[in-house]
């Protein structure tokens, strides 16, 4: 089967063309980070016009490198939601548009599975069970794995998702947008040992999180500075590689206590936050520690793409799974309402 892939869910338009017995045939990815610099974030209107603008000539542009015609597709797979929804629109109805005319099946895909099943696509993949750190700019999440649909959420963030706070202690900074790259950037140049950032929520039972107290105290840290006439750049790096620290230390001490509670060694770590440099060291030594596995998708399939809306949405269809021409996109939309494969 081969299944065209369409992620229009934020500010990224991926187009991805997948086949269930070659795998991942080619991909392409549009983004729209220069549109949306000047505001310091992403701005929904502009993300769903500039969405409209590009699909078509992505699409085109992703069936010629695969050398193939629209004719040769044998499914659709399109990001459904959660996302905003001005942008989710725009993918669907060209999703289901395209479907309609050449009498193939559509289905929506959750944004999330997506970066959830993404490692698959790397030849080694990791074998069910297993626990996902699902960590974005929307989304800080744990989750146990036992198949495509099979999910028990143990863990969310209740208020900014690690991401969230990346980039808005990027801005606090003035460091610009996006701000978790540039924080992490600066991080490289800070001293370790000058700040010490708590770990929010590590002295209490359980596996949610919350990190909007970690941004107070990093804003609160930056004004101290200020007062103190040490607002330097070497402060800044200090105070970034310190919150970045917090952040991925905080991740590790969740998921260690996720394993052992679920008894499992397989960790799946996934979302745009999952490039961290920092973070990646932590969770790669925690496995070690353990003598489990840890899996990474490559670091293009980390952000928002594609390959991974294809390779998810293939999954269902192949198991018989697809939507009428009345489809509905959806904001918000937990992975435990998702149907097993």
């Amino acid at each position: 089967m081969i299944v065209l892939g369409i992620e229009s869910s934020c500010d990224e338009t991926g187009v991805a063309i997948y086949d269930t017995d070659k795998g991942l045939v080619t991909h392409t990815l549009y983004t729209q980070m220069a549109l949306h610099a000047e505001y310091g974030g992403v701005v929904p209107e502009l993300a769903s016009r500039d969405h409209i603008r590009k699909l078509t000539p992505l699409i085109q542009q992703t069936l010629k490198q695969a050398n193939l015609d629209q004719s040769n597709l044998n499914g659709i797979a399109y990001t459904a939601g959660p996302g905003l929804i001005g942008a989710l629109l725009a993918g669907a109805s060209v999703a289901r548009s395209m479907a309609f005319a050449l009498n193939i099946p559509a289905v929506g895909v959750h944004h999330m599975e997506g970066h959830l099943l993404a490692p698959m696509l790397e030849q080694q993949q990791p074998q069910f069970p297993f626990i996902c750190l699902l960590v974005s700019g929307g989304h800080s999440m744990i989750i146990r794995v036992d198949g495509i649909g099979r999910y028990k959420l143990l863990g969310d963030t209740l208020d900014d998702a690690a991401g969230e706070a990346f980039d808005k202690t990027a801005k606090l900074l003035g460091l610009g947008y996006p701000g978790g790259p540039k924080v992490s950037n600066l991080a490289l140049q800070g001293n370790p040992d000058r700040y010490k950032f708590p770990r929010p929520m590590i002295d209490r039972p359980g596996l949610d999180m919350s990190f909007s107290g970690l941004k107070t105290y990093t804003l609160n840290t930056w004004n101290q500075a200020k007062k103190d006439n040490d607002a330097t750049e070497q402060t800044k790096a200090d105070i970034c590689r310190a919150f970045e620290m917090a952040v991925a230390d905080t991740l590790r001490i969740k998921c260690k206590r996720a394993l052992e509670q679920e008894n499992l060694n397989r960790l799946v770590v996934s979302g745009g936050v999952s490039a961290n440099r920092e973070i990646r060291y932590q969770l790669d030594k925690l496995m070690q520690q353990r003598k489990g596995e840890a899996f990474y998708p490559r670091l293009e399939f980390c952000t928002d793409n594609g390959a991974m809306i294809a390779y998810a949405g293939a999954q269902r269809l192949l198991a018989g799974q697809s939507q009428d021409l009345n489809f509905a996109t959806t904001p918000r939309w937990s992975l435990e309402e998702l149907p097993a494969v």
